[in-house]
């Protein structure tokens, strides 16, 4: 349920609320909005919710207890209104402007990073990707440089001024990955690892949860949660392709998704035609669909040979045509954006960046926020 503060709540009536809902034993988690803050009961009441409700409606500075309409509680726009807005180094995620990660499959060597993130970076992307660690199919296939690719990974943020988001495969490795990386990376076969996504929702890194192959939006939603709920409010969401009965493309991408989740979730979405399509070709055009249906940005692998890539070869551009991408999707973005602002129509309000709060909570990212190196991550 959603206890819903009256404007004029004072901040020792919220406190009251919040006291009440943890003296029975559940857990209350507060948005403040720009009009009144929303408190947000999570946990099993049982038979004692009618009287909870009462209970709590009947507390000082409370407007209104409602039921939460949907099982995703946190992710939700019922409790957080306004678009979440992320901020990494000069990176702004969720504010209406176009984001745009690039780089490599697999970190390979140093000299291949530098060539793509100076390249990715030259040509206007706002985020360096690059596996470190890689989950293959085949037990034969290149498994990353692991940690010297995360080194690698690091110096190159220094060179080009990217934030650095790459992908973490199990709990134990979530310390090293967010010493050096600033955004932590949950692929699709890890979706539901739920495990790993307590461990990340408990670091002060934004997540990037890649949306599973075969996962609805309502799953792919409740994993978001696990994240949120263990303290971590900086979630991006990515559509990478579902698996349907066509075996052309690598997946089937949902476009559907992305104007469906901006309607259920206050987190950004963004879109990643590599891994949908699996062919260099159709990444283009499925990037430019994904920002006409409303996406905050694109994530896209790009490797300066990409014949000689070892892994995913098919689907990474070459420099030449990740720049020539971006002659095309920056403008139409930019037409996009000004057709629905000069509309109205559009569903999120763009500039105003707001997290949830929430008691007992590890600290969430700021902008630089960054322990030196070999320090203690946050948990």
């Amino acid at each position: 349920m959603f206890v819903v503060m009256a404007g004029n709540a004072s901040e020792a009536e919220v406190l009251g609320v919040k006291s009440a809902i943890l003296a029975e034993g559940l857990t209350p988690y507060d948005h403040a909005g720009p009009d009144r803050t929303v408190i947000a009961v999570v946990g099993d009441m049982g038979s004692r919710r009618p009287a909870l409700v009462e209970r709590l409606a009947a507390l000082p500075g409370v407007q209104a207890v409602t039921p939460i309409n949907s099982p995703f509680k946190l992710t939700s726009r019922e409790f957080h209104p306004e678009a979440t807005v992320i901020r990494i180094l000069d990176a702004v995620i969720g504010d209406g402007g176009l984001t745009v990660m690039a780089g490599p499959c697999s970190v390979e060597s140093r000299e291949q990073l530098f060539e793509t993130a100076e390249g990715v970076a030259a040509a206007g992307a706002t985020v360096l990707r690059g596996g470190a660690f890689k989950p293959r199919t085949s037990p034969y296939s290149f498994q990353g440089l692991g940690v010297e690719a995360l080194r690698y990974l690091a110096e190159a943020r220094e060179r080009t001024g990217l934030p650095v988001i790459t992908e973490v495969m199990e709990p134990s490795q979530v310390d090293i990955v967010a010493e050096y990386a600033d955004i932590l990376q949950i692929g699709t076969r890890n979706m539901q690892n739920y495990s790993l996504l307590t461990a990340v929702g408990r670091v002060a890194r934004p997540v990037m949860l890649k949306r599973g192959y075969g996962a609805t939006i309502e799953e792919w939603l409740m994993a978001a949660e696990y994240i949120v709920s263990s303290g971590n409010p900086n979630v991006i969401l990515c559509e990478r392709g579902i698996r349907t009965f066509e075996t052309y493309t690598r997946n089937t991408m949902d476009l559907t998704a992305v104007p469906v989740l901006h309607g259920l979730t206050h987190l950004p979405v963004i879109v990643d035609p590599s891994h949908a399509t699996g062919k260099r070709r159709l990444v283009q055009p499925m990037a430019l669909g994904g920002i006409g249906a409303g996406a905050d940005g694109v994530m896209v692998e790009v490797h300066p040979r990409p014949d000689e890539a070892l892994s995913d070869s098919e689907q990474q551009l070459d420099l030449p045509m990740f720049r020539s991408m971006m002659a095309v999707l920056v403008p139409i973005h930019a037409q996009l954006r000004r057709l629905r602002e000069t509309a109205g129509g559009a569903e999120r309000a763009p500039d105003r960046p707001v997290a949830a709060t929430r008691p007992a909570a590890p600290a969430k990212s700021t902008p630089g926020d960054r322990p030196p190196a070999g320090a203690a991550v946050p948990r």
